[in-house]
């Protein structure tokens, strides 16, 4: 297991979950929030330099038949986007198939009403991400996901 923080990013068409690992990539845990649209890049940019990030896990929403729709593909642009601004390998896509359904479960067991759980599911989503990311890495051995091409 390779020491760093690492980012998770739950990509919505709202808002944008964040999530971070401890430095020894063990155990996620929710950052914030950030609107979607002008100025997203550049805010998780500004979190990881403030973390020092390792990588970017970024969520891609496939169909549970594997298929991808208009979600992953914006999932896939905003990972481009910001693979762009970050060095060559920093951004990676990892399956996220169900995260935001496991946060709303979770949530839900936690005792967080459903008209609260707006506030705080991306992050949640995000956690679990992030989480089934490292729980990978632990088991594998290798970087999750597949890294997003930006710049060499």
């Amino acid at each position: 297991m390779r020491n760093g923080v690492r980012l998770g990013v739950d990509v919505g068409s709202v808002r944008i979950g964040v999530a971070r690992s401890d430095p020894a990539g063990i155990l996620a845990v929710p950052v914030e929030t950030v609107r979607a649209g002008r100025g997203d890049v550049a805010r998780i940019v500004a979190l990881v330099s403030e973390f020092e990030a390792l990588e970017v896990i970024v969520g891609l929403p496939a169909h549970l038949s594997g298929k991808e729709g208009p979600a992953a593909a914006s999932a896939r642009a905003f990972a481009t986007r910001l693979a762009r601004k970050l060095p060559f390998g920093t951004v990676r896509l990892y399956d996220e198939r169900l995260t935001t359904v496991t946060a709303a479960s979770g949530l839900r067991s936690g005792g967080t009403k459903a008209k609260d759980q707006r506030r705080v599911i991306d992050q949640a989503a995000a956690t679990v991400l992030l989480q089934a990311a490292l729980d990978a890495e632990r088991l594998t051995g290798s970087p999750p996901g597949v890294p997003v091409k930006g710049r060499e």
